[in-house]
């Protein structure tokens, strides 16, 4: 009879070892476990050498893991950054030019915030401006120079009146409307201005040319005392303008003069002071003593009354 195809342990005795070590093993580990259990409940400290070792032992697996890491992260990046440069140099090239508009409109308020402190300074000086107004333009390519504000008689501008910039002399009131005017430029070849030399009490008259230039015109003729670079000035003759505002400084040396450059440019000015007329009452006589002289010597002096035609002052 064939034997049975399964056979208790009982009939092996190493089978019955075998299975004795297994439950004797188990029950070994977990007495030594729970008794470690224990001593690391009562006393932590205890197994800190033995995690200071598995870290020590982790630690460049660790390392290395960490690394990989970063690189893959910083290889990412590197193609995102590549992928979105272009749109980031073109944001930072908007921001770029916003900057640069905010920066040019700055120096613009700056230049403006300059300009009407020097207009301050002359209605502080000696002559109580009549207004202030803007220069809104001015001719420059014909032999007339003219140029036009924003204030007329309804603000007390009259013909003959000197218009000043913060840098010097400008021209003076041709014509008034309710709320404009027009301006008699200094370079316009109809203009004379008495002016001096700051320095002293050379005297000499500035013609305009119409070329944006003034000829200096000595009074004495001889040796010519000007040198390059000197500052003409108003003398205040003519009774138009105060004496001791800047008018040109002297650019060439002539036989009798020289060509000077104005100090106050009305294509770099905005705005501008309206001043009274320095001495009414000696126009007054000039106009008085024309009428006595007759024509003949009339027609030699200076009309008190600006017109186109007529020179700035005599």
């Amino acid at each position: 009879m064939a034997p049975p195809s399964s056979r208790r342990s009982g009939f092996s005795k190493k089978a019955q070892y075998s299975l004795f070590t297994g439950y004797l093993l188990a029950g070994a580990g977990a007495v030594v476990g729970a008794a470690l259990l224990a001593l690391s409940l009562w006393q932590p400290a205890a197994f800190a050498p033995l995690r200071g070792v598995a870290g020590d032992a982790v630690a460049p697996a660790g390392q290395a893991a960490a690394v990989t890491r970063s690189g893959s992260q910083g290889v990412f990046a590197a193609i995102a950054g590549y992928f979105n440069a272009g749109a980031q140099n073109a944001e930072l090239r908007r921001e770029m030019e916003i900057a640069r508009i905010r920066l040019a409109e700055a120096e613009a308020v700056k230049a403006e915030n300059r300009r009407l402190k020097g207009l301050l300074g002359l209605a502080e000086g000696e002559a109580k401006p009549v207004a202030v107004a803007r220069l809104v333009g001015s001719t420059a390519t014909s032999g007339r120079r003219h140029a036009f504000i924003n204030a007329g008689s309804t603000a007390g501008v009259l013909p003959g009146m000197p218009v000043i910039s913060e840098r010097g002399v400008i021209g003076r009131v041709l014509e008034t409307g309710r709320i404009s005017a027009r301006v008699l430029l200094l370079t316009d070849s109809e203009s004379v201005l008495p002016v001096r030399r700051a320095t002293d009490n050379v005297i000499a008259f500035a013609e305009g040319r119409g070329d944006g230039l003034l000829r200096i015109r000595l009074v004495n003729l001889g040796v010519n005392p000007l040198k390059v670079g000197d500052m003409m000035v108003t003398s205040g003759a003519g009774g138009y303008y105060r004496p001791g505002v800047a008018v040109a400084v002297i650019a060439k040396i002539t036989p009798d003069g020289g060509i000077a450059r104005l100090v106050a440019e009305p294509a770099a000015t905005s705005f501008v002071a309206i001043e009274p007329v320095a001495r009414p009452a000696a126009i007054t006589e000039i106009a008085d003593d024309s009428e006595i002289a007759g024509p003949a010597e009339s027609a030699a002096a200076p009309a008190p009354s600006p017109s186109p035609a007529e020179p700035d002052a005599e």
